[in-house]
């Protein structure tokens, strides 16, 4: 998987229930995360996430198959933000 330079807008491609984010919601790549054992090697992201305004709504670790890139083929939406 090509990582995911910095400061780049990503799409979840999972439910993150226990912060309020859905599959195809848009996050900022804050930091990259080294693979380890204890998540089975593989690589992470720290997202920051934002309202439609601006405002920083959470900011959380995931890894890096539940984020890929935006592509120039779709379009920003907005939706309430409702637990899933």
């Amino acid at each position: 998987m090509n990582k995911i330079k910095l400061y780049r807008r990503v799409a979840l491609t999972r439910d993150l229930p226990e912060h309020g984010l859905r599959k195809g919601d848009v996050a900022v790549v804050v930091e990259r995360l080294p693979a380890t054992e204890e998540d089975g090697g593989e690589e992470g992201y720290v997202l920051e996430v934002f309202n439609a305004v601006g405002e920083t709504l959470a900011v959380v670790i995931v890894p890096a198959s539940a984020v890929r890139p935006l592509t120039d083929e779709e379009i920003l939406q907005a939706r309430p933000l409702t637990p899933v």
